[in-house]
């Protein structure tokens, strides 16, 4: 048996990122909003379909101004997933608004309508949904639940670019979307993100926003003389080292796509047999949505199980974590934020979920290890 280690996660090489980054330090540009800025937004708009896209230095700063662009409030609440990373929850707090905590659908990860609806107050201004493992939320009762009581959606979609919810792009379906381009993402500049906006008024803001609150995007393209400050802001522009690595991985979006799905189509094929006979929940993925292969999960029937399972496969060099610890249990979820109604799905999920190794150059021996090793699993 091979004792190579396998690791979780390992970031895309693109095969012009050398060229694109020797490009960009011969030049006299290597601030934000340069060609490859320009370039590699002009990719992910044909990827997502959204009108307006801005880069920016990680998809929490992409969050940080979706929180600025809706004026939140110490008046006001934002509902989100206990089961999420902290930089939404993070987005909301900074404002002085209220985190309120609801709970997922246990068989996706995705925030439940159901609990958001049950949560609703004449404070509730915005929801934000995460599209987890990229794959879609119950998007239409979302969307029912907030144009019934004039909210806006924020699609968090750090796991989710090219994956779609009946045909339409994810990020693209709410009132503003982020996507995440960190290292352990599909499509990486190593820390960058995006936001996503169809509103020519919310873009207007965002653009001054993003540029220390000045009107400096307005001065490059030469509708104004001169640029000054126009309103809050902060400094969300990525450099044009960032874009350049960026655009060399959306030049290869295809194939890193193709390789990830390989991956996942091979564990989804492997395991049901040995899900079956040992009570695991596989992930799954609705057939009114196309998911982005971001990751492959199982569910143990226990937390004790799901450590047992993670040092079994410890010990056969194979690295393979858990997830997020639920928000509503956290110290700043507990000072930041309120949870009306336990998310009792939320910790449970969080207990039992196992991510197996998932990344474009995994090869087919290593994938067969892994599942090798799950299959040898028993509860």
């Amino acid at each position: 048996m091979s004792t190579d280690r396998i690791i979780f996660s390992r970031p895309y090489r693109a095969s012009r990122e050398l060229a694109n980054l020797t490009a960009v330090l011969d030049s006299d540009h290597m601030h934000g909003d340069g060609l490859f800025t320009v370039s590699a937004t002009a990719k992910l708009k044909t990827i997502t379909g959204a009108p307006h896209i801005l880069l920016t230095t990680s998809c929490t700063s992409a969050l940080d101004m979706a929180g600025l662009l809706l004026q939140l409030g110490p008046d006001d609440e934002v509902i989100l997933p206990s089961f999420a990373f902290s930089s939404a929850a993070t987005a909301v707090a900074l404002r002085g608004a209220t985190c309120v905590f609801a709970d997922i659908d246990a068989d996706t990860g995705n925030l439940d309508p159901a609990s958001v609806a049950a949560v609703l107050t004449e404070r509730t201004k915005a929801v934000v949904v995460i599209h987890y493992g990229g794959v879609a939320a119950e998007m239409e009762a979302l969307l029912a639940i907030a144009t019934t009581h004039g909210l806006a959606i924020i699609e968090d979609n750090a796991h989710g670019l090219g994956g779609t919810w009946r045909g339409h792009p994810l990020g693209t379906i709410g009132t503003m979307g982020t996507l995440s381009f960190h290292d352990t993402k599909n499509v990486h500049c190593g820390e960058g993100g995006a936001l996503l906006l169809s509103d020519d008024i919310l873009m207007a803001r965002a653009e001054i926003i993003r540029e220390k609150g000045t009107d400096r995007a307005r001065f490059l393209r030469g509708a104004v003389d001169k640029y000054s400050w126009q309103d809050i802001g902060s400094s969300y522009l990525p450099s044009e080292l960032n874009a350049a690595v960026l655009d060399a991985q959306l030049d290869e979006f295809a194939t890193i796509q193709a390789q990830r799905h390989r991956v996942w189509d091979t564990y989804a094929a492997a395991l049901p047999d040995w899900a079956r006979r040992n009570d695991i929940r596989l992930m799954t993925v609705a057939a009114d949505r196309e998911h982005t292969a971001h990751l492959y999960y199982v569910r143990t029937p226990t937390e004790r199980h799901r450590d047992d399972l993670i040092a079994n496969l410890a010990a056969r060099g194979i690295s393979a974590p858990f997830h997020y610890v639920p928000l509503d249990s956290s110290p700043a979820g507990l000072k930041f934020g309120r949870t009306p109604v336990p998310c009792m799905r939320s910790a449970e999920f969080a207990g039992t979920v196992v991510r197996l190794p998932l990344w474009p150059g995994l090869r087919d021996e290593q994938v067969a290890r892994v599942i090798e090793a799950v299959t040898a699993f028993a509860v």
